[in-house]
This record gives structure tokens, C-alpha cells and sequence, in this order.
């Protein structure tokens, strides 16, 4: 067994004795992103060019550049941008949004980073070494501390370049990484198994709401054309209309902001947030917020075409205020709010409401939204379809979960694994 030594780093803890400790700044460079006149707007973006990488391309250790997680620049645009320009081994390190995520760059030749972020270029350290240790608490608790006391969640270039680092002789560095690499493959194989079983099962999610909502439960009923392309043939006993026979919209403001009870639409939920939180951009007033009821629906009809991820509808299932940003609707007569509930939603995941975005900011507003043809069964056959999605959902979201805490715990090995062998805990054979 080798000797060892204390670190004299508290988060560190003891090292191998012909190790060091040193700063980040004494074996790297750093660049940020371009914050001048000629930063891209989201007008500027372009489907197919030069790489601009924000934190969305950092999922794991390896710089994420597919199409999908990218946003593209033309190249007059880059060559007018006046911050760092990313090489090969350099690491994409979060200074806000997602504060002290990093990745090192494996394949992109070209590109520029968002103000957001910035570039750590190693010049005395393996670079895969350096991405490795600021995977670990080692720079995890040294982010933390360093936005102590700012009320904004940010760093700085000056602040990373600070870091205390774990440098063990270059010889060393490879071999870790070597070792490393291996072992993180391998898990990660396991991790992406389980990511496309998760894939899988939220894509059974959406078509058994589909089905239910379009075909009804009764897989012997008497079809009809419903005229609607994307639904087609609907049980002969529903009928077709439009959206306003059934929900009117709610407005409501909260003239005297004497409601306090602030809810937000969240990945498809309607969900409470604190309405004294420093987090995210509120407003100074509430007075313009829709005051809305158990029973409606919330709608989020902006950015249609710009963001096509984003889950826009949600069940209200308590009184409070939200944003007259979003389209409200309140029941105009007898219905079963969660049945439609689930019946928008499909139309969301379909594209249906992607397909209808118009103008600047590829939106809808009520009065367009409400000419929307949509499917209905009896009133009694809202109730039985909205119970049985309900329970087929839990079921299917229940498996999800526990998915996902798989994930957690997988994710959390991994980056104990790391930790032990950058910080020389244990040690490569």
C-alpha cells in the first residue's frame, strides 16, 4: 500500500505523498463566451451551421454536439463573435443556469460557446484528468462556496481558476483516465439502457392516452370517420366540435393582489411555487396574474415552433393565480375536465397545437384555439375513460420512477468511483 499524506483541503482529505495540490489557473487556461453587441438572439439561430453550445449540450462527461441538443450559428455570425472558440480536449464549464456542470469536447472541430458558459483549455494536465476531478465533489463543494453570498445562482472565470486541484505526476493522470474511461463506459452502457427503457415507456404513456381519448375503451364499438386527420375513425355516439362548446376562457386578474397562492405549469403539471422565491423572473406585481380554478385547464401557447419539447397543458386542481400569459379554460357547460384534460394533451404530444403556432412569436391565443375541432363521448364515458387513464398513468409513471431512482443511484456510483481514484483513495494496478 503507498504512502499517503493530509491534502490539507478539507474536502480532499488525505492524497498519495507524491502528489500535490494545486490551483486550476497554474495548468489551465480560460475563455468565456462572447457577451458583446454581437451575441446571437434567438433570431439569429439557424437549423444547420457552426455549433453554439449552452448547457444543454452538457449531459455527462462528454460534450454532447448532436442536432438534437444543439443550436447552430451561420458562420458570419461566428466570425463576428469575439469569445472563446472551442478546440478539441477543451472543457465546457456551466458559470450560470446549471452552475458548475462541465464536459470535455471529443468531436467538435468548430464552434463558439453562450455567455453562460465558459472554456477551460489544460496546458500542464491531462485533460481528461482535469474533466474527471471537476466531475467530484472536489469542485463541487468549492462551487458551492464560491456563490456564497450572491444572490444570483453564478460564477466567474476568476472564481474556477481558483480551485483548489488534485495533481498527481502526468504518468499517473493517463493511466487514471485510462482506467476510468473503461469503468465510466461501462456504466453509462447501463445508464442508457435504462434511459431508452424510460424512453419506452413514456412513449406507451402517450399512446395508451391517445387511444383512449380518440378510440374510446370499448374495442367492438361501431366506428365513424371523425373528419379530424390526425384522430380519424371516433365510436359513432361521439360527437365533433369545436372547442368553445365545451370551455369558455377564464379571466380573471388579481386586480387587488389579494391572491398569494402562485401556481405554475411545470413538464405538463400545475404545480405551487413560492411567490416570495428569488429563483426565476417574477414580476414586482401579481396584480396582472389570472386568478384560476380546480377544474380548469392551463395551456401554455407561446414559442409553438421554437420550443417543441416543452409539455403545454396541465389540470388546475386548486385555487390560485398564474400567469395571463397562458390560455385558461373553464368549463362552459357539463364535462369531465380531466378527460379533456388528457384529450389536449394528446394533441400536444401529437404536434396538433405546434402545427397551429402563427406569427413572431408562434402563438395562440383563445379566440383561435377555440375554433379547434375536438372529440367527445358522453358524459358518463368521460368519467370511465378520465378513471382508467388515471390508474393505467399511475402505473406506467410508478415503473418510470423507479427507473429513474436506478439512474440516481447509478449516477451516484459513478461519481464516487471517480472520486476515489482522482483523489488517489484508491488506486489503479
Amino acid at each position: 500500500m503507498r504512502e499517503m499524506k493530509d491534502s490539507g483541503i478539507e474536502w480532499v482529505g488525505i492524497i498519495p505523498k507524491s502528489w500535490n495540490i494545486s490551483r486550476l489557473k497554474y495548468i489551465a487556461k480560460f475563455f468565456n463566451g462572447d457577451r458583446g453587441k454581437n451575441y446571437p438572439s434567438g433570431e439569429d439561430l439557424v437549423d444547420d451551421g457552426i455549433a453554439f453550445l449552452t448547457s444543454n449540450n452538457i449531459h455527462g462527461i462528454v460534450l454532447d454536439c448532436s442536432q438534437e441538443k444543439s443550436k447552430f450559428i451561420t458562420e458570419e455570425r461566428y466570425n463576428r463573435l469575439g469569445g472563446a472558440k472551442i478546440q478539441l480536449n477543451d472543457i465546457a464549464f456551466c458559470l450560470r443556469g446549471s452552475v458548475g456542470n462541465c464536459a470535455i469536447n471529443k468531436t467538435l472541430t468548430k464552434g463558439t460557446v453562450a455567455s453562460s458558459l465558459m472554456i477551460i483549455r489544460p496546458i500542464k494536465a491531462s485533460p481528461d484528468f482535469i474533466n474527471y476531478v471537476l466531475q467530484t465533489d472536489v469542485c463541487d463543494v468549492q462551487t458551492i462556496k464560491a456563490m456564497n453570498g450572491s444572490c444570483a445562482a453564478n460564477l466567474s472565470a476568476e472564481n474556477v481558476s481558483n480551485y483548489y486541484f488534485v495533481e498527481p505526476p502526468i504518468a499517473e493522470q493517463k493511466k487514471i483516465t485510462i482506467f476510468l474511461d473503461s469503468k465510466c463506459s461501462e456504466i453509462d452502457a447501463i445508464s442508457a439502457d435504462i434511459q431508452k427503457e424510460i424512453k419506452t415507456l413514456e412513449q406507451y404513456k402517450r399512446s395508451v392516452i391517445t387511444e383512449a381519448v380518440t378510440k374510446g375503451l370499448n374495442p367492438d364499438a361501431e366506428m365513424k370517420d371523425s373528419g379530424i386527420e390526425w384522430v380519424g375513425n371516433i365510436p359513432v355516439h361521439w360527437d365533433v366540435r369545436p372547442l368553445y362548446y365545451y370551455f369558455a376562457e377564464r379571466k380573471k386578474k388579481n386586480y387587488l393582489g389579494q391572491e398569494q397562492n402562485l401556481l405554475s405549469l411545470s413538464y405538463g403539471k400545475v404545480i405551487r411555487k413560492d411567490i416570495n422565491t428569488s429563483e426565476g423572473l417574477l414580476p414586482d406585481s401579481f396584480n396582472g396574474y389570472n386568478i384560476i380554478e380546480p377544474g380548469d385547464i392551463v395551456l401554455r401557447l407561446t414559442d409553438l415552433q421554437n420550443d417543441k419539447r416543452s409539455l403545454r397543458t396541465g389540470l388546475v386542481k386548486e385555487h390560485g393565480i398564474i400567469t395571463s400569459a397562458y390560455v385558461t379554460l373553464k368549463a362552459a357547460k357539463e364535462v369531465v375536465p380531466e378527460y379533456f384534460h388528457y384529450l389536449l394533451h394528446a394533441y400536444d404530444v401529437m404536434k396538433v397545437l405546434y402545427n397551429m403556432g402563427n406569427g413572431v412569436r408562434q402563438g395562440l391565443n383563445y379566440s383561435e384555439l377555440s375554433k379547434m375541432h375536438i372529440v367527445a363521448p358522453p358524459i358518463d364515458e368521460q368519467k370511465n375513460i378520465a378513471a382508467y387513464l388515471d390508474a393505467k398513468c399511475k402505473e406506467i409513471e410508478s415503473i418510470i420512477e423507479s427507473k429513474k431512482q436506478q439512474l440516481t443511484v447509478i449516477d451516484s456510483y459513478k461519481k464516487s468511483l471517480i472520486y476515489e481514484y482522482v483523489t488517489g483513495k484508491k488506486e489503479v494496478i
